[in-house]
């Protein structure tokens, strides 16, 4: 493989990038007991010292959520201020940024979330725990954060509009200059691939790295699709997400006795009530001009509103957020025969379903419709809508890093919030099930903050360190992890394999004692940006230093310090890799890891010199090559390597 690197100069000083102020896009509870990470789990005694950031939508400081009752005064290093809005002990920051016409005139013009996605995301991340949470009684258990005692401060800078780039970037600066100590993001951009410095997220997140903060963002919603994920720079941490075992299912019964099941989260009762069905091809619009191969779609114009009113519709392959305001008020509910994968259950504005298209060609009677929750035994496996890799700007990284639950999480909800995001949904909840991406990314910034509040001097890549090598993947064999006993992520479920899961699924209790962690730091980055190209004086608006661009500092992507190895080719010819990687014994004083190679049946070749590696110290650090080579016709070859001294285990997987 050949990589031509096209080397771009800027003519004015101090500007890291110019690009277009586009808009980016939100990325958008059981699932912490179902990642094994239990209300009574062993607490750091300055938990409440870490700070949260939350870039987003704003929060709901009238939530349970969120109450300060028991919380004590900020933690003495912070700096941060509240603009328009009412903080408390627990909500200790919150700013709003309207650059330009980013906000507009129905918009609450501050910190007040007016949408719910940040209040969902922020609550998830850490949230107070709150009994007998639910959403119309589904869901119902305790509504809790991964580090409830943990401070919340937040950013608003997304609005009805979207989320200006230039807003977050001064929200990066602002939360930077608070002191948060973990920075959460639950957005990204929509289907473009800028290279590092003409890219909001990498370049923001740059910047909280240098001052020793981890930003973990959202891998996006994009997928099943490869090359899906935006977010690729290597100093942040790209979430996927992950199903858990529970589902929200609908029972659809016709007139004789008949019972279908789908999915969808059905607040409404229609328990022993019947509505005759009609097909939505059977009731065209014709005087707006549209015919059945149109209206079967559901799509809102092209249905006549007088054949359908107080009947169930069957559409075919229902477009999400075309079936409003006119119609609610006039059917009954909606059946959907859809061809797309059913691992998530959509929150209609009125009783619904998503079936099969076979069973939707079958239902022809009267209906009725409950939901109740089951389980999903397969769990976890990747949701189908989670951006997969590979890297589209660095091939020889892996993206996304790791993944974290996703899929129908309950947390708490901003009660002006739209359920369904149709407008004319009058329904108001304080808690709300959802899924994406933008749910599985608080989670991991849970488990970032519960590492920082053990080991408060670790950097931003030994907690991503600490979080990778800790996870459940074991690639091709699907074996469980030596130190996650739960249910592994399986190739056989997410055929794109570490493309789609990463490291795997977080473990948070593993997490604060990997044994070792891969390390780096901003010269580390700097060098690895000299080998992509990057002239001197960009970087050096970065890092604020007289760095040059020399022999010396130009450094390979194979070398930067990260938990993952990968190979990207795009030929059978044979060809070798070495990799050069450096870990730091943060486990026993004394100690001996020895090297386990976990290899699938191929025809490439996996070498690790030296093989043993020996600690006398807390601190000490050693270093060791990995030498891959051979040839494959294959498109993905996943292998593990894992460092063992009989108490701890340090895993990670290559691509290949």
């Amino acid at each position: 493989m050949i990589f031509l690197y096209i080397f771009l100069c800027s003519g004015l000083e101090g500007v890291v990038s110019v690009f277009e102020n586009r808009k980016s896009v939100l990325q958008t509870t059981k699932s912490w007991d179902f990642i094994g990470f239990p209300q009574n789990v062993k607490r750091s005694s300055i938990e409440s010292d870490i700070i949260v950031g939350v870039i987003d939508s704003g929060i709901w400081p009238e939530s349970d959520s969120f109450s300060d009752k028991g919380f004590g005064p900020p933690p003495r290093k912070w700096k941060g201020t509240c603009h328009n809005f009412t903080c408390n002990n627990k909500i200790i920051g919150a700013k709003y940024f309207c650059i330009g016409d980013s906000c507009g005139k129905d918009d609450i013009i501050s910190p007040r979330d007016s949408e719910g996605h940040g209040t969902h995301c922020a609550s998830i991340a850490a949230g107070n725990l709150i009994e007998s949470a639910s959403f119309f009684g589904l869901g119902k258990g305790t509504a809790r954060g991964g580090v409830p005692s943990a401070r919340v401060a937040v950013y608003k800078t997304c609005w009805s509009s979207g989320c200006v780039y230039a807003d977050i970037l001064k929200a990066f600066d602002e939360a930077i200059a608070d002191g948060v100590d973990i920075i959460s993001l639950s957005q990204g951009s929509d289907g473009e691939f800028p290279n590092y410095f003409e890219d909001t997220y990498a370049i923001g997140a740059f910047h909280a790295m240098k001052k020793g903060i981890l930003t973990s963002q959202a891998a996006g919603n994009s997928g099943p699709d490869l090359y899906t994920i935006t977010n690729n720079a290597p100093w942040l941490l790209s979430v996927a997400a992950s199903t858990i075992d529970r589902k929200f299912l609908t029972r659809v019964q016709l007139g004789d006795g008949t019972v279908y099941e789908g999915v969808s989260v059905n607040s409404f009762d229609q328990n022993n009530t019947s509505y005759p069905l009609i097909y939505a091809g059977d009731a065209p619009n014709i005087t707006g001009g549209y015919n059945s191969s149109v209206t079967r779609f559901c799509q809102e114009s092209s249905i006549d509103e007088d054949l359908v009113k107080g009947k169930i519709i069957l559409c075919n392959d229902f477009p999400r957020g075309t079936f409003t305001e006119r119609l609610i008020s006039k059917v009954a509910g909606i059946l959907v025969g859809s061809p797309l994968p059913k691992d998530v259950a959509d929150i209609f504005a009125l009783p619904a379903v998503s079936l099969s298209q076979k069973d939707g060609t079958l239902i022809q009677s009267y209906i009725s419709l409950t939901s109740h929750e089951g389980k999903d035994s397969l769990a976890p496996y990747i949701a189908s809508f989670s951006s997969r890799g590979p890297n589209a700007i660095t091939a020889d990284i892996l993206m996304p890093d790791l993944a974290a639950p996703g899929v129908n999480i309950l947390a708490a909800w901003s009660p002006i919030g739209s359920v369904s995001g149709v407008k004319g949904d009058k329904r108001k909840v304080n808690y709300h099930i959802m899924y994406g991406t933008s749910m599985a990314c608080p989670h991991v910034t849970a488990a970032a903050a519960y590492i920082k509040s053990f080991h408060p001097d670790w950097s931003p890549a030994a907690i991503k360190s600490a979080l990778m090598t800790t996870g459940n993947e074991c690639g091709w064999n699907n074996l469980v992890h030596p130190l996650n006993n739960s249910t592994p992520m399986s190739v056989t479920r997410n055929p794109e394999a570490e493309f789609a899961f990463g490291a795997g699924q977080i473990d948070p209790v593993k997490v604060v004692n990997p044994g070792l962690v891969y390390d780096a730091n901003e010269i580390d980055y700097v060098k690895f940006l000299y080998g992509q190209g990057y002239d001197t004086k960009k970087i050096r608006t970065i890092t604020a230093d007289n760095s040059n661009c020399t022999q010396d500092n130009i450094g390979t992507v194979w070398d930067l310090n990260l938990p993952s190895f990968t190979v990207y080719m795009n030929t059978s010819t044979f060809f070798t890799r070495v990799f050069h990687r450096t870990v730091t014994n943060v486990g026993s004083a004394t100690s001996e890891y020895r090297a386990r190679v976990t290899t699938p049946p191929s025809l490439i070749n996996f070498k690790v010199e030296p093989d043993v590696l020996s600690f006398s110290s807390v601190g000490q650090k050693k270093s060791f090559t990995r030498t891959i080579e051979g040839r494959t016709n294959v498109g993905i070859v996943s292998s593990s390597l894992i460092w063992d001294d009989g108490t701890f285990q340090l895993g990670f997987a290559d691509e290949d």
